[in-house]
């Protein structure tokens, strides 16, 4: 594993206070997303499909350091759209870390080498750079040639510095496994600190539809990925930046409901419901979004839109929960490595629940009416 034992440590002392405190819903990591512009336009993103008013709005540092402090989560995510297209993100991550946030910056790295100075290591903060593969199969998700060039450019100039840098991949049902192997094998010796690895989501919006994978398609993929991690390569050589039972998970050897109050979503609109990957309306503050979401009727088992997301926003909270209440679990996995043969664990079979009608809350009325005023 790739997380410092400072992080670990920090971050499972927060957890075993919440347990002792007997919350059931606490946050793990505040996914904040200050922009939705982003300077791609990937085909499986449905992050993107805003009018321009929405796409020009850049969320105040106040907002933003106010909903860290709001939250409390220990881990504070910068996402979007491109965090570095907005110019105050400096002072977000300087008052992020200043609060002793451990602060991912999730970022597609075409910028990063204009703006890397403005910036400092810090055992607080990491870089988490997209790549989805290597140059042939990156380019091709984020639908535009030379980026994996500039990203790893990035990566040995941010490397290079003292910065802690990820890399953030996510598969889709086109994968090849062996290749997949092949590029994790080339970012270990890129020097990177940590992989972090997900099924794609079927965003509702996205352009690219016939590529998501399904739980069963997404579970054949990652035993079949992790296996050939022991052919000569080795399981645990690869510095993943996340829970092993998460990995586990993913290769269909636990049953997990998701968790999306473990991730939490501020964006410029508010409080996102229920999670970073559905839109389901939002709250004006985090007190609303904890309180009035009927958290029970989403998830796989509640919700047909979540049926078949394993996506490491929703269940690695899950995991790092289950780890901390049950240490017993992950000696095992420890011991005897992600199984990669057998029979799956069960899936949760999909109820005849069906959400509340969050979507076009007053709070976003009033905000997209505000801007079509402007």
């Amino acid at each position: 594993m790739s997380i410092s034992i400072y992080e670990a440590l920090t971050v499972g002392a927060y957890v075993m206070r919440q347990h002792l405190a007997g919350r059931k819903r606490y946050p793990l990591v505040l996914m904040l997303e200050p922009l939705f512009r982003c300077n791609l336009a990937c085909a499986g993103c449905g992050k993107i499909d805003y009018p321009e008013p929405i796409l020009n709005q850049r969320m105040p540092v106040a907002d933003a350091l106010g909903a860290i402090d709001e939250c409390g989560a220990p881990v504070v995510v910068l996402a979007g759209g491109e965090p570095l297209l907005h110019k105050d993100l400096p002072e977000i991550v300087r008052g992020a870390i200043a609060r002793r946030k451990f602060v991912t910056v999730c970022t597609n790295a075409l910028l990063l080498e204009k703006t890397i100075d403005q910036y400092r290591p810090s055992r607080y903060f990491n870089w988490s750079i997209h790549l989805d593969g290597d140059r042939q199969m990156h380019d091709k998700s984020v639908c535009q040639k030379g980026v994996y060039d500039r990203a790893v450019s990035a990566i040995r100039a941010a490397k290079q510095r003292g910065f802690r840098v990820n890399i953030n991949c996510t598969l889709f049902n086109d994968a090849d496994p062996e290749r997949v192997a092949r590029f994790f094998d080339d970012v270990k010796v890129l020097g990177v600190d940590g992989i972090t690895v997900s099924p794609g989501y079927a965003y509702e919006r996205a352009p690219d539809q016939k590529h998501f994978l399904n739980r069963t398609a997404t579970k054949e993929l990652f035993r079949s990925i992790f296996r050939r991690a022991r052919d000569g390569r080795g399981a645990k050589s690869w510095p993943f930046f996340q829970s092993s039972l998460f990995l586990d998970f993913l290769a269909g050897n636990q049953t997990y409901r998701c968790t999306p109050w473990g991730n939490p979503t501020r964006t410029i609109f508010g409080w996102q419901r229920p999670c970073y990957l559905l839109g389901e309306g939002y709250a004006a503050t985090f007190k609303e979004l904890m309180d009035t979401t009927a958290w029970d009727r989403f998830g796989v088992g509640n919700y047909e839109k979540c049926a078949d997301c394993m996506v490491h926003s929703g269940f690695e909270a899950t995991a790092v929960t289950d780890a901390i209440s049950r240490p017993w679990k992950l000696v095992k996995l420890a011991l005897r490595g992600v199984r990669t043969e057998g029979p799956m664990a069960p899936d949760i079979a999909l109820s005849s629940q069906r959400p509340a009608e969050y979507v076009f809350t007053r709070h976003v009325a009033e905000k997209l009416q505000a801007l079509s005023r402007t």
